[in-house]
């Protein structure tokens, strides 16, 4: 059976189509614009795959969706499936799962980016097997997805990790990157935060060791906030600074140097395995919608 993905991203909406066991048969990106600009190219992107003219084998069961936001996933909420109070002004109040219903009238799952990548990392990639794990990406934004107790965590909206706030470095006076809480994780370290802190872009600063230094140190910070709240099984890093490879041990110094062995786990006995990269090779995030679609198409028969 067939299902379609679609990563609806701030820069790029990634259709796809997708099998159960998360292979991606074919795959296009459309620059994300405005709604008006965009989501007709969507729409028409899968409309051929719901005609009552495609052949069975070829038709698409459900779509996943997984979503910039701040979204809404409270499916008895009256704006459930609607992009939410976004920097992406053309897409505030922009209601997704009810316009993809409308066009292709088969069932739609929704859930964030971030939890669509960990998704799909749980269902076939670094966290297969895990009930518990977190998935952070930090590149123009900072977000976080959750699973506990093998399900997606919502809760009154989802989680906004992002915006955890931060205890200064000692000796950084940076003001912070967020129009709304200046220090917050984000605000300190997503990339734009490191080029208006430093004047260079992430990639032109790979050479220089006190910005990862620097940047390691707030990373670690939010997360041992969430390893102690949440006690996942895994920390997945994903995002275009956690490019920048040095960062990997040093998260994982500060971080086992933040812990300071209040909690001793075999997880945290093997740091390299607690605190690593994604490894679906940057289909996470498609192949997540690929298991939201599976999940919603599962839910249709019950």
């Amino acid at each position: 059976m067939l299902y379609g993905a679609l990563e609806a991203g701030g820069t790029k909406m990634v259709c796809a189509i997708g099998d159960e066991n998360g292979v991606i048969l074919a795959q296009e990106s459309i620059p994300t614009t405005t709604p008006d600009e965009t989501m007709p190219k969507v729409i028409e992107y899968f409309a051929s795959r719901v005609s009552p003219e495609t052949p069975e084998n070829e038709r698409i069961a459900a779509l996943g969706i997984a979503c910039f936001g701040p979204i809404d996933v409270r499916k008895n909420a009256k704006t459930y499936g609607n992009i939410l109070n976004t920097p992406k002004i053309a897409w505030r109040d922009f209601p997704m799962v009810k316009t993809m219903k409308d066009a292709l009238g088969i069932p739609i799952g929704f859930d964030t980016d971030v939890n669509g990548s960990l998704l799909g990392e749980a269902t076939w990639g670094c966290a297969k097997g895990l009930t518990d794990a977190v998935y952070f990406t930090i590149g123009t934004g900072i977000g976080m997805g959750a699973m506990s107790g093998g399900n997606l965590i919502h809760g009154m909206l989802h989680p906004e990790a992002g915006h955890l706030i931060m205890a200064r470095v000692a000796g950084d006076d940076y003001k912070g990157h967020c129009p709304n809480h200046g220090a917050c994780f984000e605000g300190m370290a997503c990339g734009p935060a490191i080029e208006d802190r430093w004047g260079k872009n992430a990639k032109e600063l790979a050479d220089r060791p006190e910005v990862w230094e620097l940047e390691a140190k707030y990373i670690a910070q939010a997360l041992t906030d969430i390893t102690m709240t949440l006690s996942p099984q895994k920390i997945i890093l994903g995002g275009g600074v956690m490019g920048q490879s040095q960062l990997f041990p040093l998260v994982r110094k500060y971080l086992a140097e933040y812990i300071n062995d209040y909690i001793t786990t075999k997880e945290l006995r093997n740091m390299n395995a607690y605190v690593c990269p994604a490894a679906l090779n940057g289909n996470q995030g498609i192949m997540g919608a690929v298991k939201l679609a599976v999940m919603a198409a599962e839910a249709e028969e019950e």
